[in-house]
Order: C-alpha cells, then sequence, then structure tokens
C-alpha cells in the first residue's frame, strides 16, 4: 500500500499529461490493499502508448509485482 501510495503522484502527473488522455483518476476502495482504476483514451493509439509508456516507467518496474485485473472496452479485435 504504501509503494503505491509513494508512487502515485507521479504516475498520475505524468499519464495525466500524455496525448490523448482524457481521464484517469486512482482512488483506494475500502479495502486499503485495492485500488480502483478508471481510465478514458481518445483511442487505441493512446492507450497503447500508455501502456508502453507505463511498461518500461519507474512505476511499471516498482509495482510490476502487484497482481492487476483488469476489463478493457473499446478495443478493436
Amino acid at each position: 500500500m504504501r509503494l503505491v501510495a509513494d508512487q502515485l503522484p507521479t504516475h498520475l502527473a505524468l499519464t495525466r499529461a500524455e496525448p490523448g488522455c482524457i481521464l484517469f483518476d486512482v482512488t483506494q476502495t475500502a479495502d486499503p490493499l485495492t485500488w480502483q482504476v478508471e481510465e478514458l483514451f481518445e483511442d487505441e493509439a493512446a492507450f497503447t502508448a500508455h501502456q508502453d509508456r507505463v511498461a518500461n516507467s519507474e512505476w511499471g518496474r516498482v509495482t510490476a509485482m502487484i497482481e492487476r485485473r483488469y476489463s478493457v472496452e473499446g478495443l478493436s479485435g
């Protein structure tokens, strides 16, 4: 939890500054170890660029061991 909280402000700022990012919010749920992520990008290219940037970022490295469960809507194929 502390790792996410420490890294989250920078991750939020960098993501929100990405071209094509319309919405990016991360909030802690009632379970302090679970975070809700809501993100919206203008198109598939912007979302893919975000995923690529995150995979190679400090956030990606320090949170790699954290389980993620995603539901992605609106992408082709």
